[in-house]
């Protein structure tokens, strides 16, 4: 998988972008476990993608839920054992 962020909202801790191989969207938030900061990446589609890129009110909801694993269906890599938390 080949990650590309379009945009990075550093003071909001995510980004969105384009997995360049299968052409999805994704958003992205980071994650830290006792060995490793990361980051996990949920798919959008593009209609989320263009209103999340244009609009961080519109993305909050949705950052939020990821932050608390209730978007975990979307997630395009699957955590490993030692899963990080947001941060």
């Amino acid at each position: 998988m080949k990650f590309k962020d379009a945009i990075v909202y550093k003071n909001e801790r995510f980004s969105v972008g384009v997995e360049e191989e299968a052409g999805k969207y994704y958003l992205s938030i980071p994650v830290s476990n006792n060995l490793v900061d990361y980051e996990e990446y949920y798919d959008i589609n593009k209609e989320e993608f263009d209103r999340f890129s244009s609009s961080v009110e519109d993305a909050a909801e949705f950052v939020q839920q990821c932050r608390s694993r209730q978007r975990d269906d979307r997630l395009m890599v699957r955590p490993g054992n030692d899963r990080g938390t947001a941060i």
